[in-house]
């Protein structure tokens, strides 16, 4: 069982996604994301396995909501640095997003 002060450790803020390319080194389809967390965290890098529901394209804009501090974790030539959220759903990894337009940076609370 996890205490709240186990979720308490977690910083998962929201940012926007400022630039996506496919990462064709990755064992399984991905795509390479860096999200701008605003003016604390600022812009970190992250891998993320979201190519069964979105195309690289429809990325940028895009806020998401990602946790900023977990060490970062080499992923073949790619250093990720956030843990971007989802749900494994039927269709794939759906991102787990802001209802409304937010603060780049603002904390789940």
């Amino acid at each position: 069982m996890a205490t709240f002060d186990d979720f308490n450790k977690l910083d998962i803020r929201v940012g926007e996604v400022i630039k996506a390319e496919l990462f064709v080194e990755a064992r399984k389809p991905a795509y390479k994301l860096w999200v701008d967390f605003g003016e604390e965290i600022g812009v970190k890098k992250s891998s993320a396995q979201i190519t069964e529901c979105y195309q690289v394209d429809e990325l940028v804009g895009k806020q998401v909501m990602g946790v900023v501090n977990f060490p970062s974790m080499q992923i073949a030539s790619f250093m990720s640095e956030a843990l971007v959220l989802g749900t494994y759903s039927e269709q794939g990894v759906v991102l787990i997003q802001p209802e409304q337009k937010v603060k780049n940076g603002d904390k789940l609370g």
